[in-house]
C-alpha cells in the first residue's frame, strides 16, 4: 500500500502535474474520511463476525438450510439468489464484511471450494452495480452521459446482465472454470 501512494503520488503530482502541491491537503483530508469510514465497517464487521462465531450462527443456519437443501448445487443456486438480492441493496465491501462469516462455514459444510465461492460471490456483487436500486455503476455512466436517460442506460447495460448472468450458471454448474487456474497455479509452488 505505501509503495502504490508513492507510485501514484509521483505519477499524479510530479510526473502528470493533475494533482497541484495546493491540493494535496484537501486530497490527504478527503482519504482520511474514506478511510476512517472503512475502518469503522471493518471494526464493526469483525465485532459481528465474533459475535456470529460465538453465538454459533453459522452452524445453526447450516442445519436449518439443511433440512430444506440437500445438495450442493441447490445451495449454489440459493446462495446466487440471495446475493444477487444483496448486490442490488449493497455495496460490495458492505456485503463481504457481513455475509462472508455466515456463507464461507456453510459452503465449506456443503463441499464448495473456497476459491468457487469466492468467484461466485464476487460475480454476483458485480451484477448489483448494474442493478436498482443501488447500481453504482450506472449512476457513474449518468453522470459521464447526462443527456442519456436512466432507462436507456438500464436497457444498454442489459445484455452485459444477462451475459453474467449466464457466466455465473456456468461457473455454479462447472466449478473448473472457477478453480482450474489457481489450481493449476499452486502446482508450481
Amino acid at each position: 500500500a505505501a509503495v502504490t501512494t508513492m507510485y501514484v503520488f509521483l505519477v499524479e503530482v510530479v510526473i502528470h502535474r493533475e494533482v497541484k502541491y495546493a491540493e494535496l491537503p484537501r486530497v490527504i483530508r478527503e482519504s482520511m474520511v474514506m478511510v476512517g469510514g472503512i475502518l469503522i465497517i471493518l471494526g464493526v464487521s469483525l465485532a459481528f463476525s465474533n459475535y456470529l462465531i460465538d453465538t454459533e450462527i453459522p452452524q445453526r443456519l447450516f442445519e436449518w438450510i439443511s433440512t430444506y437443501i440437500e445438495g450442493k448445487i441447490t445451495f449454489l443456486i440459493m446462495l446466487n439468489v440471495v446475493l444477487l438480492i444483496l448486490g442490488a441493496i449493497l455495496d460490495i465491501f458492505s456485503a463481504l464484511a457481513i455475509m462472508t462469516p455466515l456463507i464461507v462455514p456453510v459452503a465449506m459444510r456443503f463441499g464448495v471450494d473456497p476459491v468457487h465461492l469466492g468467484i461466485i460471490f464476487l460475480a454476483n456483487m458485480q451484477i448489483g452495480y448494474f442493478t436498482p436500486p443501488i447500481g453504482m455503476n450506472v449512476f457513474i455512466i449518468k453522470g459521464m452521459a447526462a443527456e442519456v436517460p436512466l432507462g436507456a442506460i438500464y436497457k444498454g447495460v442489459l445484455p452485459f446482465v444477462i451475459a453474467q448472468i449466464l457466466l455465473i450458471a456456468l461457473i455454479v454448474v462447472i466449478p473448473d472454470l472457477a478453480t482450474w487456474l489457481p489450481s493449476t497455479m499452486s502446482n508450481f509452488n
